[in-house]
């Protein structure tokens, strides 16, 4: 590998020795408020998360502490929870693990040395407040300006939808819904008798397209509209770039309950790291980005310039979002909202992604086999046929290296996240891999996928689907380290 292909994607798991962190003179604020946002012509209440320059999240510098002062200026208690880093317990941003909630009108101090560079985000764990947009980047870069010279544009993705999430919830909960497709299913792959159970919610609009691909259940909450940085493709951003020049898109999927395919269309481009990790170039134009997922993408402007689109594709829907990046003068054409249903993610191109960064050379303690069950009748999720909340999975002790099996027996793919550590994706099904560096892997239906982390953050960590709804329904354990700190 040569110093570009190193530097290209460089992230915070090749710089886990990072030291000598500069200290703020005093905290950054960020506030919690709420806003509210026109979308597709309607107005609609959500959350705002913004940074002490005015904008959405935090941009902050490697060797910087985090020093954050986070003041909740809403009406409801919050917490914000800091995706792709790895605070000592107790600073991560969970409720009942080791923080208790922000009420309206107070603040909270964050403050720890932060070793983990990269494309992250930041999210309320509270309740189904993630649904109502209470998200924005979290970007720690290894250098003040852009390595190379190229542009960066970071884009945070939102499925959306104006009705109350816990109305959705509540109608998920009672066999109704988009969900009622999938209870049916669940019926028939056991041998039970069909549910028809009210099909209010899932029965009508672009959302109810591929409800069901491949023997699986896509999507069980159906969106008014997918949004990139607020924006729907009927007014999209439009981000101008210079002809023949190489920009870095750093994508997020905040979405709550939406796995998406970036589409780069006419474009190419090189997948450079995961989770903010990086990985080996990868060439494509179509990258799987599941919920919680980020994705560090270079490619290069013709140099005869023009308009391209970038499309943010949910699998077997066919509503979508997107961007332009355009250069001066190009001719700008409308991009249509919907297009053909995409298939579902996969796990073909996880298969074929190798870090950079690799696991100290030392054997692999213990195995945990963690069966993902659920769904069906009553919307009910958990782990070895049991939902929880905050429940321990298995204990760990500091030092130990930990391969956790995970087996997807629902019908439902589950974006699988763990607090605190990163892991490394080792193999899908049987086939053993030097896989990506990552902190969610997706687990389709009837898949297994194993993954390995290192117990060297003591304290009791979430271990959750990131489908929002799944994980409000029991898909949240924890893994509690005997000697917490």
């Amino acid at each position: 590998m040569n110093r570009r292909e190193l530097l290209s994607g460089l992230s915070g798991a090749a710089l886990l020795g990072w030291s000598g962190q500069a200290l703020a003179e005093e905290p950054r604020r960020l506030v919690v408020s709420r806003r509210s946002l026109e979308v597709n012509g309607r107005a609609a209440s959500v959350y705002a998360l913004t940074g002490p320059d005015g904008k959405p999240g935090l941009d902050l510098l490697l060797g910087e502490r985090f020093q954050v002062r986070v003041k909740n200026d809403t009406d409801s208690d919050t917490i914000i929870h800091w995706h792709g880093l790895t605070p000592p317990y107790g600073q991560d941003g969970v409720a009942m693990m080791g923080q208790d909630p922000i009420a309206p009108g107070q603040s909270f101090d964050y403050d720890f040395a932060n070793t983990r560079s990269g494309t992250h985000w930041m999210h309320s764990h509270l309740g189904l407040q993630e649904q109502q947009l209470l998200a924005a980047p979290l970007i720690i870069r290894e250098t003040a300006e852009p390595l190379f010279g190229e542009q960066e544009h970071v884009v945070l993705l939102h499925d959306f939808t104006f009705r109350d999430p816990r109305d959705i919830l509540a109608e998920l909960i009672g066999g109704g819904g988009a969900h009622s497709g999938h209870a049916m299913q669940h019926g028939m792959m056991n041998g039970a008798a069909m549910d028809h159970s009210g099909m209010g919610h899932g029965t009508m609009g672009h959302g109810a397209m591929g409800q069901m691909m491949g023997g699986g259940m896509l999507n069980d909450v159906v969106y008014d509209a997918f949004l990139a940085n607020d924006r729907t493709l009927d007014d999209p951003e439009i981000v101008k770039v210079e002809k023949g020049a190489a920009i870095r898109l750093r994508v997020i999927n905040g979405a709550a309950a939406s796995n998406m395919w970036i589409d780069l269309g006419g474009l190419e481009g090189e997948l450079i790291a995961v989770d903010g990790n990086a990985i080996l170039p990868f060439q494509g134009s179509l990258f799987p980005l599941a919920i919680a997922q980020r994705a560090d993408i270079r490619l290069k402007i013709p140099a005869g310039g023009g308009a391209f689109p970038v499309l943010f594709r949910p699998e077997g829907v066919t509503a979508r979002a997107g961007i332009l990046l355009a250069s001066a003068g190009a001719a700008i054409s409308k991009v249509a909202e919907e297009g053909e249903a995409p298939p579902p993610l996969d796990l073909s191109q996880e298969l074929l992604y190798r870090a950079v960064a690799q696991l100290r050379n030392e054997p692999v303690h213990r195995t945990e086999m963690l069966m993902l069950t659920g769904g069906g009748p009553g919307y009910s999720w958990g782990f070895n046929g049991k939902p929880m909340t905050h429940e321990t999975l298995f204990t760990v002790r500091e030092g130990e290296r930990i391969a956790v099996m995970m087996h997807n027996m629902t019908a439902m793919a589950h974006p699988m996240h763990l607090h605190g550590h990163y892991f490394k994706v080792t193999a899908i099904g049987n086939r053993a891999i030097d896989g990506a560096i990552r902190d969610v892997v997706l687990v389709p239906p009837m898949e297994t996928v194993t993954v390995v982390f290192d117990a060297d953050n003591p304290g009791t960590w979430a271990f959750h689907c990131h489908h929002l709804y799944h994980m409000n329904s029991g898909m949240m354990g924890a893994i509690a380290y005997t000697s917490p700190a």
